[in-house]
């Protein structure tokens, strides 16, 4: 009998990553329980009574959905996102960066959905009632894995929209992206795959030892 005899250095390396995929698969699933019964807990926010709206991130899970209001004193700038209305059209949701004092933070308001992307809305503000979310999530997975990502600021968004623009759809759980489960999976067949090419490469170039 003969057996595969593996070079040390590269076989710890490939062993660090593979661990290293796992551990991250793992990490995946925790945070799946967790967003899970985050979503639970927001699905039955919005019948609650309303509250001050969060002046800095993150949004805590027992005030996500809940209904709020902001005191918008003007409008510093504008964002477009693809969006949809409440009557289910889909279009750009509007969303104005709000300053909400001398200092501070200020507001995200979504304010409204329209077809066009290049609008100048004519709103410069005002006392806007609605549900508290969160903005647009654009991070990269690697920044939130490395955590280096910022929290998610609060945005509230409008329960009626201006001239001009559709009421935006209300906030549902089912608009929160839980692909944690996914992304376990993916990090398991990395490491799977890894392990695979890696004794398959071994094997190839590696003469086997002598008979034992």
């Amino acid at each position: 009998m003969s057996r595969m005899r593996l070079p040390l250095i590269p076989s710890l390396i490939v062993a660090a990553a593979i661990a290293v995929m796992i551990g991250l698969g793992i990490w995946q699933l925790q945070r799946r329980g967790e967003k899970d019964a985050m979503l639970a807990l927001a699905a039955s926010n919005p019948v609650r009574p309303s509250i001050s709206y969060p002046a800095i991130a993150p949004v805590p899970p027992d005030l996500l959905f809940r209904r709020s209001s902001v005191q918008c004193l003007r409008v510093t700038g504008w964002r477009t996102e693809a969006g949809r209305a409440a009557d289910g059209s889909t279009g750009y949701r509007y969303i104005a960066e709000c300053a909400t004092g001398a200092e501070g933070p200020g507001a995200l308001i979504a304010l409204g959905v329209a077809q066009k992307p290049d609008l100048k809305p004519a709103w410069k503000g005002g006392h806007v009632r609605g549900w508290i979310s969160e903005e647009p999530d654009h991070r990269s997975l690697l920044s939130r894995i490395g955590g280096k990502a910022l929290p998610l600021r609060p945005m509230l968004i409008a329960g009626q929209a201006p001239s001009g623009f559709k009421p935006v759809a209300p906030p549902s759980p089912q608009d929160v992206p839980n692909n944690h489960l996914a992304y376990a999976v993916q990090w398991f067949f990395f490491a799977a795959v890894a392990a695979i090419i890696y004794l398959l490469a071994v094997r190839r170039r590696v003469p086997p030892a002598g008979p034992l």
